[in-house]
Parts: C-alpha cells; structure tokens; sequence
C-alpha cells in the first residue's frame, strides 16, 4: 500500500470510529421530563385514593352496623361495594338533617310572639326539670325525648292567685313510642308546671270531636281567681277529631273562629275581653258540611265553668 493509501485508510477509520464513538455515548438524561412524569403519576395515585375515600364517606349509615354480643366487630350489610374512579369527582356536602321537636301545622298556633325555638326551648326545659326530680325521687312519667315531639300550640299564660306570674304554655304531643300529651308551663325561663297526660282520650264510643280532659288548664284561670279573671286573657283549647271530621268551629266570650287540624287534633286559641261563665262552644262537621259534633248536645262536656 503507498503511504498515499495509508493516509486514505487512516483518515477513513478515524471517521468511523468518531461515528462509533457517537453512536454508543449515553444521551444526556432527560431529568426534567422524568421529574414531571414522577409528580403526574404520584397526583394521580393521591387522587385514587381520595376518590375512594371518597366514596367510602359517601357510603349510608346502614351499611354498617355493630356486631352483636359485645365483640365491637362491624358486620356489613348487603348493600353494593362502592368503586373508586381515578378521576375524582367532588361529592356535595349533604345539609344537616333538621332534629329537635317538630313545629305545628300552621304559624298561627304560635301565639303572642312567641318563636318555634322559644317553644322548643321551653318544651325541652321542662322534661329535663322533670328528669330532675325524678332523680329526687319523684315518679317518673316516662316523657321520653324532645326530639319525639311535636308542638301544637305556645301561647301566653296569664299569673292568677294559684300561680302567680306571667309565663309561656307550650303544648306538645307524641304519637310514637307512646301517646303522650304535654301542657308546660314556663315562667323566667324555667319549668314552673307540667301537665301529663298518656295514652289516648278516644275511646270506641268517643264523639267524633273529643275535648282533651285537661284542656281546662289553657282556657280558664283558676277557681281562686272566679269572677275576678285578670284581663285580657290569652287562651287556648285542644283536642281530638276522627277521620270523619272535615272541619271544627269554637266560640269562646262571644267570638267564635275556625280551630287548625292538625294531625288529628282540634287547636283554637284567642283572647279574652272580659269576664266569661260558660266553657267554649264546639262543632264538628264533615266534608260535606253536615254537622256532626256540638257540644250542646254532649252530655259529657261540662257548660258552665
């Protein structure tokens, strides 16, 4: 080979060998790109798993329930097995759910300014002060819960020489898990008397309209205070109807008005002007407008105070 030719070749396999060389380098790491693969795959795993927890919260009280004999172990009821998205989806925060005595069926039961918290508020002070003294020895009278309530009339109470001082009547009912009827009354903010009354005043031969058996305690003062009532009087009157019953009238003093129904009970109130004898007039009638009840003619409704 002449040293022309050995130049060639030399020249020749330094160009090879420099491409080699290229071909087999390592390319720089693309650090960056795997940096932001790294942080989108862990975002995503993240928000798996707050899908799923998700809609583990989202899951119904009833799905769980507590293991019976005092283990503390959760047995799981037969609802479907919620599945977690990968792309989270935002749940809505359920508003709470309203407790506390029910309020009656129209805002005119509430009487004299006094709000459905006042009264829920009163109704609740006085079974706690019954819890009380039941404590103290008192007999219980198994009142059961606020909660369980449903208040059907609040109204002024008018002070008189048997119990002195102005205060709040808030009348409450309960149909489950017993019939429970409440007459409290509230004075400075604290239970001053209770009324109970339980089971229910029907019977199978009751009129169709049937006065409660204390409702006396709402529209009259007390026999101490007989022909010399403190006036004006704010008064109240309650009592049943069966399914029959359409609509009841009741005339107290000289004025008469329509009464609520209000899940089977009669509720009238107003104010007095003066001086009354006589107990307040009641009529029933059905959906027809035929008179079914009056208390004229109930020989078990006593007519004179």
């Amino acid at each position: 080979m002449s040293e022309k030719e050995e130049r060639d070749f030399e020249e020749q396999l330094r160009e090879l060998l420099s491409e080699d060389a290229y071909t087999i380098r390592p390319s720089p790491v693309p650090y960056p790109q795997i940096r932001r693969q790294g942080v989108l795959e862990r975002r995503r795993r993240v928000a798996v798993a707050g899908a799923a927890l998700v809609t583990l919260a989202a899951a119904p009280v009833g799905a769980f329930a507590l293991g019976g004999g005092g283990t503390g172990v959760a047995n799981t009821a037969t609802t479907p097995t919620a599945s977690a998205s990968a792309t989270p989806t935002s749940t809505p925060t359920p508003s709470p759910t309203p407790s506390g005595p029910a309020g009656p069926a129209t805002a005119g039961q509430l009487r004299d300014g006094i709000t459905l918290e006042q009264a829920v508020e009163g109704l609740e002070g006085c079974i706690a002060e019954h819890r009380k003294n039941v404590a103290m020895g008192a007999r219980d009278l198994h009142l059961g819960k606020a909660d369980d309530y449903r208040i059907i009339l609040a109204l002024k109470s008018t002070g008189d020489l048997n119990s002195p001082g102005d205060g709040t009547f808030v009348v409450a009912v309960q149909e489950k898990p017993s019939e429970v009827r409440l007459v409290c009354n509230i004075k400075g903010g604290v239970a001053s008397g209770l009324n109970y009354s339980g089971g229910s005043d029907r019977q199978p031969d009751s009129p169709p309209v049937a006065v409660d058996t204390n409702a006396n305690k709402l529209y009259q003062q007390s026999f101490l205070n007989k022909g010399n009532w403190k006036l004006p009087f704010s008064w109240g009157f309650i009592g049943t109807v069966d399914p029959t019953v359409a609509k009841v009238t009741v005339s107290y003093g000289g004025v008469g008005g329509e009464a609520v129904l209000d899940h089977g009970w009669f509720v009238a109130s107003g104010t007095l002007t003066q001086q009354v004898t006589r107990n307040p007039h009641i009529k029933g009638y059905d959906k027809s407008g035929k008179l079914i009840y009056d208390s004229d003619d109930d020989k078990t409704y006593q007519q004179v105070q």
